[in-house]
């Protein structure tokens, strides 16, 4: 279940993994400083464009930022990289 607070902390916990401020993250995400403190609070979330910014940004997985595995790490992609999907065949730009 989604819980604003672990989306918040997990936020929290990767800016300053990487030193980052919340000045930083603001300006890649087109925001304030005040928005990325009231996420980190656990006090409001934002749109899934940020979400996706965040995750490649920080190169973890949307299920991992909002608390559905502990797993940061993506499991698939669409570039083409060899990974698998979901159902073993190869992911391609191609289709």
């Amino acid at each position: 279940m989604f819980s604003k607070e672990l989306f918040g902390q997990r936020i929290f916990e990767l800016r300053t993994k990487h030193n980052e401020t919340q000045k930083a993250l603001g300006l890649l995400l087109d925001v304030g400083k005040g928005h990325i403190s009231e996420i980190e609070r656990g006090n409001r979330t934002t749109s899934a464009e940020r979400i996706a910014l965040i995750c490649e940004h920080y190169k973890v997985s949307a299920d991992y930022l909002l608390g559905l595995t502990d797993d940061p790490e993506p499991k698939y992609g669409a570039q083409g990289t060899g990974q698998k999907g979901s159902f073993g065949k190869e992911l391609s730009a191609e289709g």
